[in-house]
């Protein structure tokens, strides 16, 4: 079941997409009045009986849809996490022992289809895309085990990036990842039951059709699970908490030279189960 949600004249909601509609939720459902109430299992089930014999209120293509989480308490990004990611950055040294986070504000993100600026401090506006989890069921030291089951939805998220930026602190990365609307997440998060398994899903990054980055996530150093039971041993998950996962090879900053994104480019992010998160850049005017 894909979840949204989505604006249209001027008012915000959620619901579920399908076949290219919208089935608009608001208000139809007793305890759920944002989309990633949707992730409670009983209130999913009500979305789902819904689903199954409603027709779409609204086409997709008539909204602007927002990031699926309506309001995340955390989004939290997991670097270098591809095997040959090591190899691409030219580091000799041993494997890491321990994954790489930080954290994204909301507003660093917009929904599918709608224009990743890029701001006029740097023109090294660069994507990363990746499988973002999105967090259902709370919980503090999540054993590895059990962790799958606290994985609610998935979500494909561009994890763009101002590259010169990333280098104004010492030690860290956060000014360069967290431009206002310099990234995506859409179109929609996917419920955890489509899936059977995360093991050896395919991720696809295309800028103007051409194929940037491609890999599946066999290739992850640290696996859904680890990342949930990591994480969840420093802080407390909540429900719509978004972990994304890592980015394969094949960023613009990897090009001899650099390519990075400008004005009018087109960028699409493919993951199997998910879809496409479509997004053009555009300057952001000051």
């Amino acid at each position: 079941m894909n979840i949204v949600s989505f604006e249209t004249d001027g008012n915000t909601s959620f619901g579920i997409e399908k076949d290219g509609a919208i089935i608009d939720l608001a208000g139809r459902i007793d305890g759920a009045t944002v989309a990633e109430d949707l992730l409670i299992p009983e209130l999913q089930a009500k979305a789902a009986a819904i689903a199954a014999t409603a027709d779409g209120d609204v086409a997709t293509t008539d909204v602007t849809l927002q990031i699926p989480v309506t309001n995340p308490e955390k989004i939290l990004c997991i670097g270098i996490n591809y095997a040959n990611r090591n190899e691409e950055y030219g580091d000799l040294t041993p494997m890491q022992e321990y994954p790489s986070m930080f954290f994204r504000v909301p507003g660093s993100f917009v929904g599918h289809n709608v224009s990743i600026m890029r701001p006029p401090e740097s023109e090294q506006l660069d994507y990363e895309g990746e499988i973002a989890i999105v967090i259902g069921e709370a919980g503090r030291r999540i054993p590895r085990e059990t962790a799958e089951s606290h994985i609610a939805a998935l979500t494909c998220l561009n994890e763009g990036t101002i590259r010169d930026w990333l280098r104004h602190g010492k030690h860290n990365v956060t000014q360069g990842k967290n431009f206002d609307r310099s990234g995506s997440i859409g179109p929609w998060m996917v419920t955890a039951d489509e899936f059977t398994g995360y093991g050896d899903m395919a991720i696809e990054t295309r800028v103007n059709g051409d194929v940037r980055q491609t890999d599946t996530t066999a290739s992850l150093i640290f696996d859904f699970a680890y990342l949930v039971s990591y994480v969840s041993t420093i802080m407390t998950l909540k429900r719509g908490d978004i972990i994304s996962t890592g980015t394969p090879i094949g960023a613009g900053a990897r090009f001899d030279p650099p390519i990075w994104l400008k004005p009018g480019d087109v960028l699409e992010v493919e993951a199997a189960g998910i879809g496409v998160l479509r997004n053009e850049i555009v300057d952001e005017i000051v």
